[in-house]
């Protein structure tokens, strides 16, 4: 199964977003925003990644070739651009607007919270890839190029909503602990080495391919999926190696965070105006008893 008509049009919009990405860190960079050039590395493996799954040469017979783009386009390329935080460099590029409040109006939107959250990103992942391995649809993607051109691109946008659900990187609605990313990412993982399992008994309904090229097909889906997973699974830790603070260096205080002059102003005179009395300081008061005039006997 290959992209057939889509190819074209999703390797042409692979490329331009690799280009627009770079163009977009390279305007902040010159107006004195820090942005890693890591995430520039990243992003441009990432769209590498894709464009070869969709265009370029995958040795192997058909059904091993096919494990190789299918690593390439929906698990190692999402990965890598949802690591990138493209969705944060475009809303550090829009000035304060329509559009710049129109992209955060999707992004915090309850469809994209339901969307990206993670046991529901996983579904629309492995039920797409188990429907796909294991009914007739294979032989029907092979029958209809179309067909097959849309379940590449089903694959590639369910692998990056997935990796966006885990990750968890760019400013999206609702926040899910690490507790519940960890669990699902092992659990998604685990349905994926399952599936690569049966692969290796069984190919898809509706096919006759080489024993052989199944088994090499299969463990390639095991084993480079499992190095897809350990990636997301080291980001996770990076995230709570950094959120429980052991990647300060002693005597360093946590970053203070940014408040609202209006909010903390608001704050500030409620909870002055909500002080007892006995809280008042002493100096005041001698200051006070002075002032009324009042001499000592």
């Amino acid at each position: 199964m290959t992209a057939g008509p889509v190819a074209a049009p999703l390797t042409l919009a692979c490329v331009l977003a690799a280009v627009v990405y770079a163009a977009g860190a390279a305007r902040l960079r010159r107006r004195g925003d820090a942005w890693p050039w890591r995430r520039d590395c990243v992003f441009a493996a990432g769209c590498a990644a894709v464009v070869w799954g969709l265009t370029g040469p995958v040795p192997g017979e058909p059904f091993t070739a096919h494990a190789g783009r299918h690593l390439l386009t929906a698990m190692a390329g999402p990965a890598l651009l949802a690591v990138a935080r493209p969705l944060t460099l475009v809303l550090r590029l829009l000035p304060p607007g329509r559009p710049r409040r129109g992209l955060l109006r999707v992004a915090h939107s309850p469809v994209a919270g339901w969307l990206l959250f993670p046991p529901v990103a996983a579904a629309v992942d492995l039920g797409g890839l188990w429907l796909l391995y294991r009914t007739e649809l294979w032989a029907a993607a092979h029958r209809h190029p179309l067909l097959g051109g849309l379940l590449e691109l089903h694959m590639l946008l369910a692998g990056l909503l997935f990796a966006m659900a885990v990750c968890r990187l760019d400013p999206v609605r609702g926040r899910c602990g690490l507790p519940l990313r960890a669990v699902t990412l092992l659990a998604a993982g685990a349905a994926h080495a399952v599936l690569a399992k049966s692969l290796y008994v069984a190919g898809p309904p509706g096919t006759a391919f080489a024993a052989a090229d199944l088994r090499a097909g299969a463990q390639l889906m095991y084993y480079g999926g499992d190095a897809v997973e350990v990636f997301l699974a080291l980001v996770l830790a990076v995230q709570w190696y950094a959120a429980t603070g052991h990647g300060r260096r002693p005597g360093t205080p946590f970053p203070r965070v940014r408040t609202d002059p209006a909010v903390y102003r608001r704050t500030t005179i409620s909870a002055m105006s909500s002080r007892p009395p006995s809280a008042t300081p002493r100096r005041v008061s001698r200051v006070s008893a002075r002032g009324s005039g009042s001499s000592p006997a």
